[in-house]
């Protein structure tokens, strides 16, 4: 096989030569004798400012040592990450947890170090809320997705009772996704082959997608806009789903004919990216236009090797980086409007095999340093974070490296985008870097008390909205209450600022240790 893959185009003779510089003229059209002439020796190598983008993991004392990943066997990524935080499923005895660690919370975790630990099963999935960044949703064996506020500066006590828990899932709940531009609106998928699309800010299942799938649903995608998801089923379909009106808008069977999971994204553009296997049990990935799915804009054939691939997808430059599971390399391609579509990039290999994968917004990189994406590796005891970067000489701000990026802030409310309303992301500019600002709380606002369970009220009203009165005991209480919060917060601020003092006095010592 040449290079990384065979290409399977439109055309069906088209091959990855292509991609490697010969044009579709060099595939037999053209006399090999002037082919191969003195004048035509130079190759012709597709420009792309991407082309050069290396792989390079941090150093030892960066990465966050003896973490007991979980072992669980399902096909998720097991770790989520934002600008403050790194979230990874671990192993725990008699229930499900995960480890929330600030990023600056670097070398060896404490065995006794704090965790997310509500669920009475194993986690299986877990996704940082893209308008706040101290809420994440897990999904368990529990049957259950519970949704957790995560304080400013990291967990000093472990984690037990969320925000809200959402119960509606028959069988374990092995997928969560946010909604890209709405507040508050989370989608889980379960192994009883429902998807429900929840209203957080309530506690409600507005909307149960339970007779669209007749097998189990290995993943789900929201599109740019978040007006349609599309999801791969171990029924080998792949579908596109117009949530709201509870219609399947598009259909592939077989999109990848083999038996192994198959992965479904969506790009900026609308179009559909797959991986799955052949009939053979060869690695393979595809490009789909989901207004004629019969056959596919593209289709690559990669290796024979068994892990599933997790494609992870930056909207801004169209670059997919696929991760297999138990591979040890992260390859990465560039999607164009020109065949054959998706272009090989490069391969960023390493010696030990990936348990999962964490991926960096784009508004959580180094843009001094020309980086373009952060991996954050599950080793079995580790995580490590790889860096890929653009090589520039420049020290300025490279605006072709970086165009305006989703930011944080939610463009529609929940009832506005289950009313009908589409919105795309509201765009920020890292010209001068990323400054998180203040998140504020997520409240849970539940309706009909009354007709729900006592076990659930209890656990759900955590955050109740305080009434408005003008007594003067109230106006006493709030001063005080406010007095109270001031100092927490001055306490809180002491503790990180000691913590990140043992972490490099921790470090120290490991150095002289070594």
């Amino acid at each position: 096989m040449y290079g990384p893959g065979r290409q399977l185009g439109k055309s069906g003779n088209n091959c990855w030569a292509e991609e490697h510089g010969c044009s579709t003229a060099c595939q037999g059209s053209v006399p090999s004798a002037q082919l191969h002439g003195p004048s035509t020796m130079r190759r012709v190598v597709r420009q792309s400012k991407f082309r050069h983008v290396f792989g390079q993991a941090v150093k030892n004392d960066q990465c966050y040592d003896d973490i007991r990943v979980s072992r669980v066997t399902w096909d998720s990524s097991f770790c989520a990450v934002n600008p403050r935080f790194v979230a990874i499923i671990i192993e725990a005895s008699g229930g499900g947890a995960f480890l929330v660690l600030p990023l600056h919370k670097t070398g060896r975790i404490d065995k006794s170090y704090p965790t997310v630990c509500g669920h009475t099963g194993p986690v299986l999935d877990i996704d940082w809320c893209p308008h706040n960044d101290q809420v994440i949703a897990s999904g368990s064996e529990d049957c259950t997705v519970m949704v957790w506020q995560i304080p400013e500066n990291g967990l000093t006590l472990s984690l037990t009772e969320p925000v809200v828990i959402l119960e509606g899932h028959s069988k374990r709940v092995g997928i969560v996704a946010w909604h890209p531009t709405a507040r508050n609106v989370l989608l889980s998928a379960g192994c009883d082959n429902a998807i429900i699309i929840w209203n957080v800010g309530t506690g409600e299942a507005l909307l149960n997608l339970d007779d669209m799938h007749s097998d189990m649903i290995y993943n789900v995608s929201w599109n740019r806009n978040g007006s349609l998801i599309c999801t791969a089923s171990k029924d080998k379909k792949v579908r596109v789903i117009d949530p709201r009106k509870q219609e399947i808008v598009a259909e592939k069977e077989k999109a990848h004919e083999g038996a192994r999971p198959m992965r479904a994204i969506f790009l900026a553009d609308g179009n559909v990216f797959t991986t799955g296997f052949s009939r053979m049990s060869e690695r393979q990935l595809a490009l789909w236009n989901p207004k004629n799915m019969q056959e596919p804009i593209a289709l690559h054939e990669m290796d024979t090797s068994n892990g599933v691939l997790l494609p992870f997808y930056d909207p801004d430059t169209s670059i997919i980086y696929l991760c297999g599971k138990g591979d040890s390399s992260i390859r990465y391609f560039e999607i164009t409007d020109e065949s054959p579509y998706v272009h090989y990039l490069n391969t960023f290999s390493s010696k030990e095999p990936q348990r999962g994968m964490g991926y960096m917004p784009k508004r959580g990189l180094d843009v001094n340093k020309c980086e373009i994406a952060r991996f954050f590796k599950l080793h079995e005891r580790k995580c490590e974070p790889i860096i890929m970067t653009v090589p520039r000489k420049s020290d300025l701000f490279q605006d072709d490296l970086y165009p305006d990026t989703a930011g944080p802030e939610a463009a529609l409310e929940a009832e506005e985008w289950f009313e009908g309303k589409n919105a795309d992301p509201i765009l920020i500019s890292l010209k001068h870097g990323y400054i998180p600002g203040k998140n504020r709380d997520l409240k849970v606002v539940k309706k009909n008390i009354l007709d729900s369970k006592p076990t659930a009220n209890k656990k759900c009203d955590l955050i109740s909205v305080p009434k408005k009165t003008t007594d003067t005991a109230s106006v006493q209480n709030e001063a005080k209450l406010d007095e109270i919060l001031k100092e927490i917060k001055s306490i809180k601020d002491t503790i990180c600022n000691q913590d990140e003092r043992i972490s490099k006095l921790e470090q120290q010592m490991a150095k002289i240790a070594a």
